[in-house]
């Protein structure tokens, strides 16, 4: 089978259903009031990174880690905005999900990108995500699309909402032991809306930390 976040198997299909739609952070207070969730949150500090000696550059930002296996393709088909910091919490959204998909990989939840990336319901969704893999002996393979992005800062500087589509058509689950990829027909069920609120590193650092996640699953207007 094929979804965006995890292969769902039909004797798992209530649990999965249930991480799939998960935020991982709370109620989404943030629909209606015009403010960014977590505005004002702080962010714990991220461990220090044990690098792959086999990694290139630009798969090190940070100085951690964020490389993929070569058939787990993660696009990031958007444009940077100007601003410098919308610019870089919309890097490190990505760099956060590159972390979980290489937890997955590594088959852990403890991975230095995970720490670096994320924290608060940042930690527990990248977390609840990679455990269901880990328990359902799955892991990914193929390419997933994010695009349509936009960003919206909180007055105070220390956050940035950073929102996209994501499609997963071309992205599969993959059983860990007999290596086979598990597909389905093409369908709303691929597509998602991601809005991850980014909290700045107190430090001056140019890093931001994925805060909460909410996903809308089967979201049309990604189509």
């Amino acid at each position: 089978m094929k979804r965006r976040t995890l292969p769902v198997a039909a004797t798992l299909a209530a649990t999965a259903a249930l991480l799939l739609t998960a935020c991982g952070s709370g109620d989404d207070s943030s629909k209606d009031n015009g403010k960014i969730a977590g505005a004002d949150q702080g962010s714990e500090s991220p461990k220090a990174s044990a690098s792959a000696s086999g990694a290139r550059a630009e798969d090190k930002p940070d100085g951690v880690d964020v490389s993929l296996p070569k058939d787990v393709n993660l696009v990031f088909d958007w444009e940077k905005p100007k601003d410098k910091n919308d610019a870089a919490a919309m890097d490190d959204a990505a760099n956060f999900l590159r972390a979980i998909y290489q937890g997955v990989d590594k088959r852990t939840t403890k991975d230095a990108a995970v720490a670096t990336y994320a924290t608060d319901g940042g930690l527990k969704y990248a977390d609840a995500q990679i455990n269901a893999y880990l328990k359902g002996g799955w892991t990914v393979t193929g390419t997933r699309r994010h695009y349509n992005a936009t960003t919206r800062s909180s007055t105070n500087g220390k956050s940035v909402e950073v929102a996209f589509c994501a499609d997963s058509s071309k992205f599969y689950g993959k059983e860990t032991k007999s290596g086979k990829v598990l597909k389905t027909d093409p369908s709303i069920k691929d597509f998602d809306y991601f809005k991850i609120i980014m909290a700045k590193y107190p430090t001056g650092a140019d890093l931001w930390q994925a805060s909460k996640v909410y996903v809308e699953t089967e979201a049309a207007k990604c189509q």
